[in-house]
């Protein structure tokens, strides 16, 4: 063998390993991470936008979420702070519900059942008037699908957008949809209700009782 081919095996070799040192130091490297109290979920997805949602905002015409009522509200959401639907504007959950009777409703836009108990809701809202407070919690990250349907549905309720499901999380709500959470006045938990309803007699049959049954 010359000595220009053997320098030739000389190189090649060096850089095998050298290109083996390198791969093997790739696949030894960490995924990168997001850091410490870092979430990757999100509540609205990139194109949620204000300018985006004025349009769907205005058809739904939602009223206001609740202003701040007495006391501290349920403990289990405190320091949850969500977007109001029909506005945009910041809410302190547990501040909004502190000192009334509420009936949670937890659904997203995507759920035929939902669709068909939004009404109810409604309707179950007009007739207990200032005595309970319904608001629904929209749990998916497409809110302007949220304000579409409400819209379509002619429900007028006030709305929570909750892409990452935080208050299904602190109420230890099962992973259904929809569901309703029953809060008392003293921000305690009456009842969890994994189920949908119909009419609005179905629900205020089912809140009744579980107002009752925890006294």
């Amino acid at each position: 063998m010359s000595v220009s081919a053997r320098w030739t095996v000389v190189v090649l070799v060096i850089l095998v390993a050298l290109g083996t040192a390198f791969w093997m130091e790739l696949r030894d490297e960490p995924a990168p991470q997001a850091e410490a109290g870092q979430s990757t979920s999100r509540d609205h997805r990139d194109a949620d936008t204000p300018e985006a949602l004025a349009g769907p905002r205005a058809r739904a015409d939602l009223p206001p979420c609740p202003a701040p009522g007495k006391g501290e509200g349920p403990a289990a959401l405190r320091g949850i702070t969500l977007d109001c639907a029909g506005d945009g504007k910041p809410v302190d959950v547990a501040s909004a519900l502190a000192g009334r009777t509420v009936v949670l409703n937890l659904w997203a836009y995507w759920c035929g059942p939902c669709a068909d108990e939004l009404p109810a809701m409604a309707e179950y809202q007009r007739r207990v008037g200032d005595d309970v407070l319904v608001v629904t919690v929209h749990q998916d990250e497409n809110e302007t699908a949220a304000l579409v349907r409400l819209a379509e549905l002619g429900v007028r309720l006030p709305t929570l957008q909750d892409g990452r499901r935080l208050v299904a999380a602190a109420l230890k709500v099962p992973n259904v949809m929809p569901a309703t959470v029953v809060l008392r006045a003293d921000g305690s938990v009456a009842g969890t209700l994994p189920r949908s309803f119909v009419s609005a007699d179905e629900i205020a049959a089912a809140v009744d009782e579980k107002i009752r049954s925890s006294r």
